[in-house]
């Protein structure tokens, strides 16, 4: 065999528009995603100093920043991890108990949340019952000090 000849494993690519092309899409798409949520960051802060924060308009922006930020975990894991591609029950089984597992966190945290209120409102130690006044013993009138 003679030098010059190559492989049949080793193929060379001198053109590689076709892998970089999707990279470069996903990494302007999250650049734009992490500039809106950066941007609605700052229109919350500036709120938040102003003299009077309105709240629901803060629970809004807040609310953005969480829908954005599942957008681009979800493009990620799509992107990134290849779930995108994959089959429709390996999919399911990754996000059914990823999903749950969530669901357990807000309902543990719900939970602690109620019984914190509970025992605060109920917990007789907390509770300002007067307290009686008992008088000093009289002395007595032959007693010595």
């Amino acid at each position: 065999m003679s030098a010059s000849i190559s492989s049949p494993e080793i193929t060379f690519h001198p053109e590689h528009e076709d892998t970089t092309k999707p990279i470069w899409r996903t990494f302007w798409i999250l650049s734009f995603l992490t500039i809106i949520e950066l941007s609605i960051g700052l229109i919350i802060y500036n709120i938040h100093k102003g003299e009077n924060p309105n709240a629901t308009l803060v629970l809004a922006f807040k609310g953005m920043v969480c829908i954005l930020t599942l957008a681009k975990a979800y493009y990620i894991v799509a992107v990134f991890m290849h779930l995108g591609s994959e089959v429709r029950n390996l999919i399911m089984t990754i996000i059914v108990p990823l999903c749950l597992f969530i669901w357990f966190i807000a309902a543990f945290l719900w939970d602690g949340n109620s019984w914190k209120n509970l025992r605060n409102r109920y917990n007789r130690i907390n509770e300002k019952t007067p307290t009686e006044q008992v008088a000093p013993a009289a002395k007595e009138k032959g007693a010595k000090d």
